[in-house]
């Protein structure tokens, strides 16, 4: 996907703020932390043809409003993922000024996923 240069700026800007893990480090931070939270921030349609196995949705449109109701804990790891790593690094980016201090975005998304065959789920 091409990707407009206004949005690659927001993204290079959120990136400079937001720790990346690889697909490897999140599988070993949610296996040593089973408090960890691996949170998928794609669309509706995204999720239901297929996601992490184990990961929460909370859309990028509506992850302000609904997840401190979902994860009060602001101390708790979130782990976010999308399709490449730009989605989520900007969601990481919001929650980390919401007062969430343990986030991360995984660098590569749900294609770095699938290329390791790590574990999905579908619907």
């Amino acid at each position: 996907m091409q990707h407009a240069p206004g949005f690659l700026a927001i993204v290079d800007d959120a990136k400079s703020r937001v720790r990346e893990v690889t697909v490897a480090e999140t599988q070993a931070r949610c296996a040593a932390n089973p408090a960890a939270v691996l949170v998928d921030v794609r669309e509706d349609r995204e999720w239901q043809a297929g996601h992490a196995a184990g990961a929460l949705h909370v859309g990028k449109g509506v992850i302000e409003r609904d997840i401190e109701g979902l994860v009060p804990d602001k101390g708790t790891e979130l782990i976010l993922y999308c399709g490449g790593g730009f989605r989520s690094a900007l969601s990481a980016d919001v929650l980390q000024r919401m007062g969430y201090t343990n986030v991360t975005s995984m660098a590569g998304g749900w294609r770095a996923w699938n290329d390791a065959h790590a574990p999905v789920a579908q619907g």
